[in-house]
C-alpha cells in the first residue's frame, strides 16, 4: 500500500541556500530508489527558508529503506536538520 510523507521545514533565511542545495541533492538520489514513486521539494512562495517536501513510496518498508540510506544521514540528518528552526512531518497511508 502506498506510503506518503509530507514534511515542512523552516530555517533562518540566511540558511535557505544551504538547505536548498542539500534538498535538491536528496531529491535526485531518492528518485533513484526502487521503492520511491515521487519526491518533490517546494520552496514556500514569498517565505525564505520555508520548504514543503512530498514523498511517496510503494509501502512503509520502502520509506524505511530510504531513511536507512547513507545519503539520508549525510544530507538530512547531518546537513539539513541542524539548520532547521522548525520541522513537522506527517506520515499517511491510502484509505
Amino acid at each position: 500500500m502506498p506510503y506518503a510523507v509530507v514534511a515542512h521545514y523552516r530555517c533562518a533565511p540566511e540558511d535557505d541556500a544551504a538547505v536548498r542545495v542539500a534538498l535538491r541533492e536528496m531529491r535526485e538520489r531518492t528518485r533513484g530508489e526502487p521503492a520511491n514513486l515521487a519526491y518533490e521539494v517546494h520552496a514556500e512562495a514569498g517565505v525564505p527558508g520555508s520548504f514543503v517536501l512530498y514523498e511517496l513510496y510503494v509501502d512503509r518498508a520502502g520509506f524505511d529503506a530510504h531513511s536507512a540510506a547513507p545519503y539520508f544521514a549525510e544530507l538530512i540528518v547531518e546537513r539539513v536538520r541542524p539548520l532547521l528552526t522548525e520541522r513537522t512531518v506527517t506520515f499517511a497511508e491510502v484509505v
